[in-house]
């Protein structure tokens, strides 16, 4: 029986790959996307997810989001790594549907209650959407079946400060009451994406069985993959978003342990993910005050990458 799911995103090249992952995989029923600020700002990522939709052949409800922080100040989205439009600045056909006229939250708690322990959240962008949502109806906690969130870093360092991932860093008050509600949560962070390399080959294959949505995945590729090779020095890109669903499919493929997590909403390390493992004690239980949640600190790299391709070729 297929896995139902919400996927909440910031389109995004990483995203989009993710998205093409959600559209064709036979186990996976995508109830909808919220979108959110991040990569972009809302109103393009709106306009990337029913895209990416229709360039499948798909009609999937899209119900738009979080334009900025809860509470600080927000950050331009960095048009180096994805582009004006997100992808890669290449040439897109025009949209032909409508976003929902519920807010993502509304979505959210309304799809969420209708299927009381079947829908699992997947979330790759900030975290104000969720956060929303919780606000809204935080009995939702009781109904969720999981929540997947793309984000963090334990032990690998940031990617946008020396200590913090890019999603929890974009609203770290979000992260903090996301990460800390008490639902079944895995974190799928820096430590196993970065274990990940799309290569231009995988692309390639990807790219030929995607037909027109394969276009636009390997167009927005090169411009991805030109940030990598400039930052990190290797060719390809991390698909760090497909990641959670990788996970969410196949979490054989990522080392897991379980344990306590807090983000650091203020300072110089605003947006760092702090994880105390259960099996370990510290000098005070304040590191334990958390609902435990599990966290992945390694993934079989090539493995993940050959699903991805598997599911899109």
């Amino acid at each position: 029986m297929p896995t139902p799911i919400i996927f909440d995103t910031d389109p995004g090249v990483d995203d989009a790959q993710a998205i093409a992952i959600a559209l064709a995989h036979p186990e996976i029923e995508l109830l909808g996307m919220t979108t959110t600020y991040g990569n972009v700002d809302v109103t393009t990522a709106t306009h990337n997810a029913l895209l990416l939709a229709e360039l499948a052949g798909q009609r999937i409800p899209v119900a738009q989001g979080a334009a900025g922080p809860l509470v600080k100040t927000r950050f331009p989205p960095p048009k180096h790594i994805h582009g004006d439009n997100g992808l890669g600045n290449i040439e897109l056909p025009e949209v032909q549907g409508r976003a929902e006229t519920l807010s993502a939250a509304q979505f959210i708690v309304e799809q969420v209650n209708a299927r009381p322990g079947e829908i699992t959240l997947v979330a790759v962008g900030p975290l104000g959407n969720l956060a929303a949502a919780l606000q809204l109806d935080p009995s939702i906690v009781e109904r969720v079946r999981r929540v997947v969130v793309m984000g963090g870093s334990i032990r690998e360092g940031g990617n946008v400060t020396p200590v913090a991932e890019a999603n929890l860093f974009n609203d770290p008050h979000a992260g903090q009451r996301v990460l800390t509600a008490g639902w079944p949560l895995t974190l799928v962070g820096l430590d196993a994406t970065h274990r990940c390399v799309l290569d231009p080959d995988s692309m390639a294959r990807i790219a030929a069985g995607q037909g027109k949505l394969g276009e636009v995945l390997a167009g927005s590729y090169e411009f991805y993959k030109a940030f990598y090779q400039q930052a990190l020095g290797f060719d390809g890109c991390c698909p760090h978003d497909s990641c959670a669903l990788a996970w969410l499919m196949k979490p054989e493929l990522f080392t897991a342990v379980d344990g306590h997590l807090t983000v650091v909403t203020e300072g110089d390390a605003e947006g760092q993910t702090i994880f105390a493992p259960a099996d370990r004690p510290f000098i005070a239980e304040h590191w334990s005050r958390t609902p435990q949640v599990q966290v992945c600190l390694n993934a079989n790299g090539p493995a993940v990458v050959e699903w991805i391709v598997e599911t899109l070729s």
